[in-house]
């Protein structure tokens, strides 16, 4: 049974988390701990970093789970 695409917005990016691909490294915790932080209910916190830091970091997701787009602020 494949669990549910988590999905965490701000005004600025939205992140996407896909359980079912994560190898769980730990790449995003050590990166940004005040972001990602599996101890918490709602793990990733986007509103905790500047947007092009934590798009920087998803993109060092080894696994793919995660995964960002960039909103328009038009």
């Amino acid at each position: 049974m494949s669990r549910r695409l988590q999905v965490y917005e701000t005004d600025e990016i939205t992140v996407t988390f896909e359980p079912d691909l994560c190898i769980h490294s730990g790449v995003c915790v050590r990166g940004l701990p005040a972001v990602f932080d599996v101890r918490r209910r709602r793990w990733v916190m986007p509103e905790l970093g500047a947007a092009a830091e934590v798009a920087a970091q998803v993109e060092r997701c080894p696994s793919g789970a995660l995964k960002y787009r960039m909103r328009s602020t038009d």
